[in-house]
């Protein structure tokens, strides 16, 4: 992309930049695109440094409209329009995004970076076999690049490639055995039958450095493997010390959640439902909501085994229209403000709104879920916007799913999880608005027991098809066959039939959860099934 009209100082300031930026010197970055583009306001790359500064400084729309100008000055620069698909992707906009990988695809530069960026797009997109050969391309054009590797051992884990995600890891850890993330991905690859390689990962962690989120990534590792082996206390130390490290990166405003709780019950009574225009009469979807790791993935492979329902995954799209129909301008993705702001909003247009953004992300069937788990928060939404789609909520033991949530390193959600007692506090808060929503709309959506379909499998699996008006098929029955892409924290477990082993399991930990089973009890959650 490199600009022949330009004069050299101004390549050599964009270098400079580039330097800065390596370097984590993102104003002085700023300020060398800033005195090239004053000189010379159309040259691409200048514009290219400023998206780049932008998405180092977590400003995803500047850095949006600044890749945006690169491909208006340089509309065939592939790793341009490669970037704007990434940044669509986040912001929830999954048509802008398809249009820009269209492009990017077409003008693609051949690079590593390219291939890399259009990977993790069609990873959004839910096309992981198509992503798979994006992080091939990427791998083989750089093969000791730790980060592409990582992803290209993600995919084929996802894909259920299990044995070729290993060899994947196992090349990233040969390159450089003081890869956290590797070691990680390589824990849940396989079950553990010797402690060969958590003694590996404690020498590394005696060596004192790496950073928090490191040490999240190396204890979670240690923690699955002596789960492996069956070595309880050991493994619960290092959960433990896993999760204090990783919550000093994350940030949580319990207070702010309590009140968006508070703002939920308040508003979203069976009076509002009943009130008002009819929504949006489309059936096709079907939410999966309710607390991470209490069986949402189990569900929707259930479901998606049959041949009339695809999975689109975790979709952002009913949030990001809430916001963008109610001109939502705060800082953070929730909040009692977009509570309030959308209780009075045209449902009709939300319900066709969702419709349209997950056109692309849908597939060609008569039905597709979208398993969010989030999503719990909006059900009386759903059922105004939506009033032809089919909600599904999971239930758990408060216990379990607490400590299967205190145990699992997610990316950048679920903050909450990484401490006992605020892990239970944000449990009884969920506790309590289902049991609302229950007791307001249980006629309206299907609620259904982990521990009742893990342990009765066929006749609750027979109910939940029949709730969902379509006929019954084989193919649920043997969901754990089906080759389809899995891209959760439960991508290799549900590739396994239906079982029990999951039910209770906190118990070989009683002692060292007593600070969460007592917050549990303040809040005024029943812990006996």
């Amino acid at each position: 992309m490199t600009n022949v009209d330009a004069a050299p100082w101004m390549h050599e300031t964009l270098q400079q930049g580039l330097n800065y930026l390596n370097g984590g010197r993102t104003q002085e970055a700023a300020d060398c695109a800033s005195r090239v583009i004053s000189a010379k306001r159309d040259l691409p790359e200048a514009h290219f440094l400023v998206g780049l500064v932008a998405l180092a400084t977590d400003q995803n729309k500047a850095a949006l409209q600044a890749f945006a100008t690169v491909a208006q000055f340089d509309p065939r620069s592939g790793a341009a329009w490669a970037q704007i698909a990434k940044i669509s992707m986040a912001l929830g906009r999954s048509a802008d995004a398809s249009i820009a990988l269209t492009n990017a695809i077409k003008f693609d530069d051949g690079s590593a970076n390219s291939a890399q960026l259009i990977g993790i797009v069609t990873t959004m997109l839910g096309e992981h076999q198509d992503a798979l050969t994006w992080y091939a391309k990427a791998t083989q054009l750089l093969p000791n690049n730790l980060g592409f590797l990582a992803n290209h051992a993600t995919a084929l884990m996802y894909l259920g490639r299990l044995n070729e995600a290993q060899d994947m890891v196992r090349l990233a850890l040969k390159i450089q055995p003081a890869f956290p993330n590797a070691h990680w991905l390589l824990s849940g690859l396989k079950k553990a039958t010797d402690d060969e390689h958590i003694n590996d990962m404690r020498k590394l962690l005696s060596s004192g450095r790496f950073r928090a989120a490191d040490v999240a990534y190396l204890n979670y590792a240690c923690a699955k493997e002596l789960e492996d082996l069956e070595k309880w206390g050991d493994a619960f130390d290092s959960f433990a010390t896993g999760a204090a490290a990783y919550r000093t990166t994350v940030t949580f405003d319990e207070t702010a959640e309590a009140d968006m709780y508070k703002a939920l019950e308040r508003l979203y009574t069976r009076e509002w439902l009943d009130a008002g225009p009819a929504g949006h009469d489309d059936v096709s979807p079907i939410f999966i909501v309710g607390q991470p790791r209490s069986g949402t993935t189990l569900v929707e492979r259930i479901i998606t085994a049959h041949s009339q329902v695809h999975s689109a995954g975790e979709l952002r799209q009913l949030t990001n229209e809430i916001q963008r129909l109610t001109n939502y301008e705060g800082q953070t993705r929730l909040s009692t403000n977009l509570v309030e702001l959308a209780a009075d909003m045209d449902y009709a247009a939300l319900g066709r709104a969702y419709i349209e953004s997950t056109q692309k992300l849908r597939g060609s069937t008569p039905h597709f879920v979208d398993k969010l788990p989030s999503n719990f928060l909006f059900v009386p939404i759903i059922l105004k916007a939506l009033p032809n789609a089919k909600i599904v909520q999971l239930r758990r033991d408060p216990m379990d799913a607490c400590f299967s949530s205190f145990k699992q390193l997610f990316a950048d959600a679920y903050p909450h999880s990484y401490d006992q007692r605020e892990m239970a506090r944000h449990h009884a808060r969920y506790y309590h608005l289902a049991n609302t929503w229950r007791t307001r709309f249980q006629d309206r959506f299907r609620e259904v027991s982990y521990e009742d379909i893990a342990s009765n499998f066929e006749p609750n699996a027979r109910a939940l098809i029949n709730y969902l008006g379509i006929p019954w098929e084989d193919a649920c029955l043997t969901f754990h066959e089906h080759k389809t892409a899995v891209a959760t924290a439960s991508s290799v477990q549900v590739r396994r039939p239906a079982h029990t082993e999951s039910i209770g399991r906190w118990r070989r930990y009683e002692r060292q959860l007593q600070d969460m089973r007592d917050e549990l009890q303040k809040h005024s959650v029943p812990l006996e099934r």
